[in-house]
């Protein structure tokens, strides 16, 4: 096992975790500076040109790593579909991936992992300490001076990078091409307006899902009547299509780094 890297930054593609490394790289330099990326292969396309750029304006070493399946295919082998309470494709996908190249490549004794969570998230950052031990666990956006996610974006431009597309589309988030299993009806809605087609895409492998489970799962839940149940993202779809209401507040949340490894 190396003693390095010392700095090794969970980097999602996003504002937080570029801000993140960004300032490590201001602070300590970029010595020992890894830049960790894993990727589920169905990112929207504008956050690849934005890891590479991120990631050259950064410094230190980028590393992109893949589980070689995409969430679909994680779904459809688990026999399970994600959702708000479980995601088997962030704990495959990433938190595995993640983990094993941290176990594989560092010591604990000389390796701080660092995610991009803001102090507004702080209780979230405290979360997941537990789960990455015995790696001390850092979050430099939870550190004087705030910041938070517009201070993030103006840092980005200030330094000549657009930030990914999916944030001035409404997203916010900019993972999974603006695809989750945790994300609510407003980001589906977003997703829907902004992607059409991807939507499309993501309507019909629920379906074939639902079919191959013989199940009625679904990604949604409607609470209309009182009572929670499965809403497809086809009728999510046609319900919108038809002006009618859905919940406009409800975004969900990316938190696919809250754990590590295969919990």
């Amino acid at each position: 096992m190396s003693a390095e890297p010392a700095r090794v930054v969970m980097f999602s593609g996003g504002a937080g975790s570029w801000a993140a490394a960004k300032r490590l790289a201001e602070s300590y330099g970029t010595d020992g500076l890894v830049l960790l990326f894993a990727d589920t292969l169905i990112e929207d396309e504008d956050n690849y040109r934005f890891l590479d750029q991120a990631a050259e304006n950064v410094g230190g070493t980028f590393v992109r790593l893949t589980e070689g399946r995409d969430p679909w295919q994680v779904f459809f082998d688990e026999r399970f579909l994600g959702n708000t309470r479980a995601d088997p494709c962030s704990r495959v996908l990433k938190r595995s991936v993640l983990r094993g190249w941290v176990e594989q490549n560092c010591d604990p004794l000389s390796t701080v992992v660092y995610l991009g969570i803001d102090w507004s998230e702080v209780h979230r950052f405290e979360r997941a300490k537990p789960h990455w031990e015995p790696w001390q666990l850092g979050a430099p956006l939870c550190d004087r001076p705030y910041l938070d996610k517009r201070d993030a974006l103006a840092w980005l431009r200030s330094e000549g990078i657009e930030p990914p597309r999916l944030y001035a589309a409404g997203f916010q988030h900019a993972n999974c091409g603006g695809f989750c299993v945790k994300a609510g009806q407003a980001h589906f809605a977003n997703l829907l307006r902004f992607d059409r087609k991807r939507y499309l895409y993501h309507e019909e492998r629920e379906q074939q899902l639902r079919a191959y489970l013989d199940a009625d799962v679904a990604i949604l839940r409607d609470r209309t009547g009182g009572a929670t149940k499965p809403m497809t993202l086809r009728a999510f779809r046609e319900r919108v299509e038809a002006q009618g209401s859905f919940d406009a507040d409800e975004w969900g949340g990316c938190s696919c780094l809250l754990a590590a490894g295969p919990t």
